[in-house]
């Protein structure tokens, strides 16, 4: 019986560089992926909280949109010209449509 020389594997410069290069690549992608994924998940918060003062803000402009409304009703004016004494005249009124 013979027996077998046990081989060892040897890589060339150029093959350790490439294998080293891939590695690199590997866990710099893995770290890329992680910090984009916080960037990502922040961008969305971010975007929620925007969406959230925007309703909000809406709210707010509706409230005062219906106020100025009730403010500018027809019976409103005419009681705040009785109540500072001033007559009502339909012929001084002037309608501006917009």
């Amino acid at each position: 019986m013979t027996k077998r020389k046990a081989r060892t594997v040897r890589f060339t410069k150029g093959e350790s560089m490439v294998y080293m290069g891939a590695a690199i690549a590997f866990v710099l992608t893995f770290i890329f992926q992680v910090f984009f994924s916080a960037q990502i998940g922040n961008m969305k918060m971010d975007i929620q909280e925007m969406r959230y003062e925007i309703k909000e803000q809406e709210k707010k402009n509706e409230s005062l949109s219906m106020k100025v409304s009730e403010l500018t009703a027809f019976d409103k004016v005419k009681d705040v010209v009785k109540d500072m004494g001033l007559a009502y005249n339909n012929d001084n009124i002037i309608i501006v449509n917009e």
